[in-house]
């Protein structure tokens, strides 16, 4: 057979690409993160009990606010790097800007305390479990978002590992907000960061394995 006739057989049992798989296959992949944190933090870690109180708080918001627009510019990285041949490029920017904000803010907050009041800030009264908590509950988010990129048939697989592993600790740790009694910044800063970076290391780590295809 001829190549242009092996051309000609392959496009007419070509179908219609369906342009919408993607965002349902990443939606899915989210529902699952988001739910299935919630599942395990109510049965696991429990709600704050002063929620109801705390979150008429400007800084609660703040709090929430940073883990989900870190999530919402992992989400828009992986977007680029988990589909063949495609670069992030200035979408880098979406994931540095809420951690660029958060230290600075925890940076103010030191600056304008005593240096005694320091130390306990930064430690608040959880530091020894709060990133191990986050990680636990990105596990589902991480499984999910995993299967949704290797769908996706990426070629940077250690970075799109890192990536979705990023997506996966920043949505665990939006829903781990409402269980940590820790209000102080730079607590965040610190450990809400610790905790988003071991799923990231671990999706950096395992992506060339489970990314393959």
């Amino acid at each position: 057979m001829k190549t242009d006739d092996l051309i000609a057989l392959l496009a007419t049992q070509a179908e219609p690409v369906d342009r919408s798989a993607p965002a349902r296959r990443y939606g899915g992949a989210m529902l699952v993160s988001l739910l299935g944190a919630t599942v395990l933090m109510l049965a696991t870690l429990g709600l704050r009990p002063d929620l109801a109180a705390v979150s008429v708080t400007a800084l609660f918001w703040f709090k929430l606010a940073t883990p989900g627009l870190l999530a919402v510019g992992a989400w828009q990285v992986l977007l680029r790097t988990a589909r063949p041949g495609m670069e992030a490029g200035r979408r880098w920017g979406l994931v540095a800007g809420p951690v660029v904000v958060v230290w600075l803010a925890a940076l103010g907050t030191l600056i304008q305390a005593p240096a005694g009041q320091w130390v306990p800030m930064v430690m608040g009264s959880s530091w020894r479990s709060c990133p191990f908590n986050i990680a636990l509950l990105s596990m589902p988010g991480f499984v999910a978002i995993f299967w949704a990129v290797k769908g996706m048939a990426p070629t940077r697989l250690r970075t799109a590992g890192a990536v979705s592993g990023l997506l996966a600790g920043a949505s665990a740790t939006v829903i781990y907000c409402l269980h940590c009694p820790e209000m102080q910044v730079a607590f965040w800063a610190v450990w809400y960061g610790a905790g988003v970076l071991i799923p990231t290391i671990i999706g950096a780590l395992l992506g060339p394995r489970l990314l393959r295809w």
